[in-house]
């Protein structure tokens, strides 16, 4: 396993409104970088459950997805296991806090060589997904 990429943010709502954005609808509508769209095939949103998808991007490029919720412990906890390359596993933690939920976001991928090599895609990619998180408990 690689370094971690981490970050996090504090949303003015509470664990369990934050945690309802994963509900599948919504999550398509915040799931993924700035500009990009989904197409949700299966989504699953359960301990084991799978989640297959395509991201389109601002570019038009599709990119088939393939994942498995590895843990979910509502309003607690989302891990993802994201199957197809590259490997990674995302952990989302949200705790209440003054103000709000405390989210933390903590991607890790299978190989510290791909890791390295999009750092600068993965790092900026990563607070725009919780831009876009932020975006849906709010609004």
């Amino acid at each position: 396993m690689t370094t971690p990429f981490t970050t996090s943010r504090l949303i003015p709502a509470s664990p369990e409104a934050v945690f309802a954005a994963f509900e599948p609808e919504r999550l398509a509508r915040w799931w993924g970088p700035a500009g990009f769209t989904n197409t949700f095939h299966r989504c699953e949103v359960e301990t084991g459950g799978v989640w297959e998808y395509e991201m389109h991007g601002p570019d038009g490029a599709t990119f088939r997805n393939e994942s498995r919720f590895r843990e979910v412990t509502p309003p607690v906890c989302v891990v993802i296991e994201h199957l197809s390359n590259p490997a990674y596993t995302l952990e989302i933690r949200l705790a209440p806090a003054e103000g709000g939920t405390a989210v933390s976001w903590c991607q890790t991928f299978e190989k510290a060589a791909v890791a390295r090599n999009i750092a600068r895609i993965v790092v900026p990619a990563n607070e725009e997904n919780l831009d876009r998180l932020t975006a849906e408990v709010l609004g």
